[in-house]
């Protein structure tokens, strides 16, 4: 059985001038500071320092045979994701960003599975830019977890899911555009708190907003970050929806714990303690090895968590480091 990281992300080592190519200014660029290290710039501003890791196929296959992957899922960094441009602004980028994605990745064969970004903002533009993507050959799409203030039961949205579910193009969700404030803007709480919240809030989205009442069960969707801070407060969800049913209920049908087994999330938990309390929340049929590689963020070696997590059967392990990714990925 393959291992299977389905969280990973790729900048490509530059790309046209983007206020030049789709309209608009303040994009993203890339200051390259040497052959191996670059930072990627919001106009003036430092966003984050990146590695020969984030474009060369040939380091991150490497780290991938020394953490014992066979295959990575290899999503856009969110930062490019532009939902807050212009639809035909979001389309043009993210078709040169998809492209390049494409470029990264075909160096490494089957090892690297590409997925792409859509113009999420336009529903018709979105699916129209997943069935190119898909002819190209990205095997799904990685999306942010909201468009501005429209959670993932936004009409458009929605749209967009079903289109994936009849495509049968996998969607891997990453949260994204955390709010700040001082707060917030100190030791990385934005990460650290804004993350998981975000992400919690997204997979509420879908049940009390009633898509999973509405989209088909061939829909395959997974979280990243351990799906959030939902998991460990699932039980406080159905608690609400029984005793608060007047406000929480929303469009779903049933209690929030009986959609667990329409959506996945990965592994990116860190210790066994939480990993055991995703498993016995989501079932080790729903829940995806993942590392956030290459960020610093990430865990490394991938895997460890799930090879440290000694109340796994030979089974389950398996099933979290390979088995459940191909059946995700359509394999």
């Amino acid at each position: 059985m393959p291992v299977v990281d389905v969280h990973t992300h790729v900048v490509p080592k530059g790309w046209p001038d983007l206020a030049a190519a789709c309209g608009g200014s303040g994009w993203p660029w890339l200051r390259v500071d040497s052959e191996r290290a670059a930072m990627i710039m919001v106009g003036e501003t430092e966003f984050r320092p990146i590695g020969a890791q984030c474009w060369d196929a040939p380091t991150r296959l490497a780290d991938m045979s020394t953490d014992g992957v066979d295959v990575q899922v290899v999503s856009p960094t969110p930062v490019f994701f532009s939902y807050d441009r212009p639809a035909d602004q979001a389309v043009k980028v993210a078709r040169i960003f998809n492209d390049l994605t494409l470029e990264v990745t075909a160096a490494g064969g089957d090892r690297l599975v590409p997925f792409c970004q859509v113009p999420l903002q336009d529903a018709d533009a979105a699916c129209a830019e997943l069935d190119r993507c898909l002819a190209a050959g990205h095997a799904g799409v990685e999306i942010g977890n909201h468009v501005g203030d429209r959670d993932l039961d936004d009409a458009g949205i929605v749209q967009f899911l079903t289109h994936c579910a009849e495509v049968g193009a996998p969607v891997f969700v990453h949260p994204w555009d955390m709010p700040g404030g001082p707060r917030l803007d100190r030791w990385m709480a934005r990460w650290l708190a804004g993350m998981p919240a975000e992400t919690h809030l997204s997979v509420l989205a879908l049940i009390l907003g009633g898509v999973f009442d509405r989209v088909p069960e061939t829909l395959r969707i997974c979280f990243a970050h351990g799906g959030g801070s939902f998991p460990f407060w699932l039980g406080r969800a159905d608690n609400a929806w029984h005793r608060r049913g007047d406000l929480v209920r929303g469009a779903s049908s049933t209690p929030p714990s009986s959609y667990v087994g329409r959506f996945h999330v990965d592994s990116v938990v860190f210790e066994p303690a939480a990993l055991r309390l995703l498993v016995d929340t989501m079932g080790a049929e729903r829940v995806l090895l993942g590392s956030d590689y290459p960020y610093p963020l990430g865990e490394r070696p991938v895997g460890q968590v799930v090879h440290r997590a000694d109340f796994l059967t030979d089974e389950q392990r398996a099933a979290l480091l390979g088995g459940n990714a191909l059946r995700f990925l359509g394999r």
